[in-house]
């Protein structure tokens, strides 16, 4: 019973952290504080230790030698990798899943787009920032939407720059909130799955992830400079 509780509670401030790095509650580069994360979340310092040993696999912490631990930073730089590498990743397999996809599928993407399209995108006390309601239905929708691939490790590596790519988007939504239509973006993928037409779905996928970046960019947001756009495949 110890060591399940244990367990539980690592995984609990794993989970927490993984969160507030996602939704940049922790800004991206600042130090990450061991002992003030034990207080703050009330676990010993073998869970913070295992919890961040997790999140430095998973690129969001970065391990300095004697130095501890940082939230990983952002750049232009990065940003514009990570959004050319995840348009070439996730076409591929939203391709395939058109190409390979049942029935189920196509009524889990349905299910998901219904659902985000019933979940309020912003909180009344938060309206220029998205709700975690908001992110975890919008995450489940881009899921879906490449459910249909059966490549474990395209999706595996979606799913990892899928991640990265959101501390990034949930810093565009202030800067930019009335810069597009999401919800028509959101459907317009979702038709061109259902119809099957891979170029189109594609061609929109590729789109909608470069405008995140695009907005990012003009804004000049902290360190990243007004001087490149993506480039849509």
């Amino acid at each position: 019973m110890a060591r399940e509780g244990s367990i539980n509670l690592t995984q609990g401030a794993y989970e927490d952290l993984r969160a507030d790095l996602l939704s940049c509650r922790i800004a991206p580069g600042s130090r990450l504080k061991v002992q003030e994360l034990c207080d703050r979340l009330s676990v010993s310092l073998g869970a913070i230790r295992e919890a961040l040993s997790r999140l430095t696999s998973e690129g969001l912490v970065v391990a300095e030698p004697q130095r501890g631990f940082r939230a990983a930073p952002i750049s232009a730089e990065d940003l514009l990798d990570l959004t050319k590498t995840r348009i070439q990743i996730e076409t591929l397999c939203i391709r395939r899943a058109i190409e390979v996809g049942d029935v189920a599928w196509e009524s889990q993407l349905v299910a998901a787009l219904h659902r985000l399209s019933r979940t309020p995108e912003h909180t009344p006390d938060h309206p220029m920032h998205s709700s975690d309601e908001w992110a975890t239905a919008h995450a489940a929708f881009h899921k879906a939407l490449v459910g249909g691939c059966d490549s474990h490790w395209l999706l595996r590596l979606r799913d990892q720059l899928y991640d990265q790519s959101e501390r990034y988007r949930r810093r565009s939504v202030s800067l930019a909130p009335n810069a597009r239509n999401i919800s028509k973006e959101h459907q317009d993928l979702a038709n061109a799955v259902l119809d099957r037409d891979a170029e189109k779905a594609a061609e929109l996928l590729a789109a909608h992830l470069a405008v995140t970046t695009d907005i990012l960019l003009a804004a000049e947001a902290d360190d990243l400079p007004a001087r490149k756009t993506i480039v849509r495949a």
